[in-house]
């Protein structure tokens, strides 16, 4: 599952709004605002929703590996 600061950083990667987000994954503006607050916990299927539209759009999530949990853009293929 993605972290909230994960989403944020990736949205940060993109240039997306919460709203660009949302519609991208399909899902209410309401429950970008949950995880990205921490204010309420998202069900398992919100948070795929939202990790697959960031996927999609060329985001990569690391894994924590000792170094901590990150996002990347992936290189284009040229």
């Amino acid at each position: 599952m993605i972290t909230a600061g994960q989403c944020r950083a990736a949205r940060g990667l993109l240039g997306w709004t919460q709203e660009q987000l949302a519609g991208a994954a399909g899902i209410g503006l309401s429950s970008i605002l949950y995880l990205e607050r921490e204010k309420r916990t998202v069900s398992d299927e919100i948070n795929v929703s939202i990790q697959k539209a960031l996927e999609r759009a060329g985001v990569e999530f690391i894994p924590e590996n000792g170094g901590g949990a990150g996002v990347r853009l992936k290189r284009r293929k040229t």
